[in-house]
């Protein structure tokens, strides 16, 4: 008899989880102008992603083609999974004192978990998630991305 019972109890808890999720379904389909879907791919062009949205890392340049990465490598040492590569080389200074620069930063975006512990690690704030979402590629070696564009310098007011 207990079996019965909880059969029972089972199957109109069933029955009632179905409902509930039937009851928004139903209420979206007596009021269409409260529709948030998006029509992707046909609405590209005005698509505007979240604020919040994690697309890929990305290291923001000025006009002048300056970042502010200074080569220090807190967000490759803390990438769970390696993602992250800083490649640095010393240069001499006027006075003779030798600066680590910044010569190459190479993102793995094909191993790259979107946790965002490189960008809220840099003390710099030198790189942060784009909009970009669109990563379908036929080789990976394109997924394999250097952050830093050709000919960029160190910003002149970023702490070292």
């Amino acid at each position: 008899m207990n079996a019965i019972i909880e059969y029972l109890k089972e199957l109109f808890g069933g029955i009632k989880t179905l409902l509930t999720g039937m009851k928004v379904t139903g209420y979206y389909f007596v009021h269409p102008k409260e529709i948030v879907t998006q029509q992707y791919p046909e609405n590209r062009k005005t698509l505007k992603m979240f604020d919040r949205f994690k697309g890929e890392v990305s290291m923001p340049h000025d006009e002048n083609n300056q970042h502010k990465c200074t080569a220090c490598s807190i967000c490759e040492i803390n990438c769970p999974n390696g993602s992250i590569e800083v490649i640095s080389r010393q240069v001499e200074k006027e006075d003779g004192k030798k600066k680590k620069e910044l010569d190459t930063y190479i993102y793995k975006l094909s191993m790259c978990t979107f946790c965002g512990i490189c960008i809220k690690v840099c003390p710099q704030d030198a790189i942060e998630f784009s909009q970009g979402f669109e990563h379908a590629v036929y080789n990976r070696d394109k997924l394999i991305k250097t952050l830093n564009k050709p000919g960029s310098s160190l910003k002149e007011k970023v702490k070292e």
